[in-house]
């Protein structure tokens, strides 16, 4: 994309702000919906942190500092879905992201456990993530929440994903899933906030707990 197309598609933060009533009646569905999930799904994650505990011994959780709104970082929640020296494995893995741009993505990461292969694949490993939708660092439904040395990498255009509170699914993950490149996801991050509405969001909750149930392609 040239400085010119990135000027061009620049969005308005005056409008994201002005958008009160959406983003409060946002933010009392996503407190109920992540507290009513945590009630509901807690026999599941019993189940998952056993058996992740079980597999190697190590941590059931992993937190990892993430970017949000207004480049505000904070410590996502996840299950630990790979060994416990994944990050210094990391710097020998980086040339063979299948992702172009700042974001790394490997489909045979060979650094996921067996029980991190199966919470990945129906996206269980973010269930944490409801405890973030409860402090208001993240909600249901946005942008990816980068990592600080992805947005070091970013342009003006990319940046545009941080206008918003970062979501636990998204556009392109509810659809596209791992087939989009790194430009393409933030292209359909882009197209959510501009779109953004409770009924668009409530789509993409319904597409989501589809892709669950039936995975499309995540790893």
């Amino acid at each position: 994309m040239t400085l010119l197309e990135s000027k061009a598609n620049l969005l308005s933060q005056d409008k994201i702000k002005s958008r009160f009533v959406y983003r409060s009646i946002k933010r009392v569905f996503d407190f109920i919906a992540a507290l009513c999930g945590i009630v509901v799904l807690s026999p599941l994650m019993l189940v998952i942190a056993a058996l992740i505990k079980l597999e190697d011994h190590g941590p059931i959780f992993y937190e990892q500092t993430r970017v949000g709104k207004n480049g505000k970082e904070f410590e996502i929640y996840k299950f630990r879905s790979m060994f416990v020296n994944a990050d210094q494995m990391l710097d020998k893995l980086k040339e063979q992201s299948d992702v172009e741009g700042p974001m790394f993505k490997m489909k045979n990461d060979p650094r996921i456990t067996k029980i991190g292969h199966f919470i990945r694949k129906h996206s269980l490993d973010e269930l944490p993530q409801f405890f973030n939708v409860l402090k208001g660092d993240m909600s249901l439904v946005g942008p990816r929440p980068p990592l600080p040395s992805e947005v070091a990498e970013y342009s003006d255009y990319d940046k545009q994903r941080l206008y918003v509170i970062p979501g636990c699914t998204r556009l392109w993950q509810a659809t596209k899933r791992n087939e989009v490149g790194f430009n393409e996801m933030v292209q359909m991050d882009i197209e959510y906030i501009q779109k953004a509405s409770f009924r668009f969001d409530l789509w993409i909750i319904w597409k989501t707990i589809a892709i669950v149930i039936k995975p499309n392609g995540s790893y």
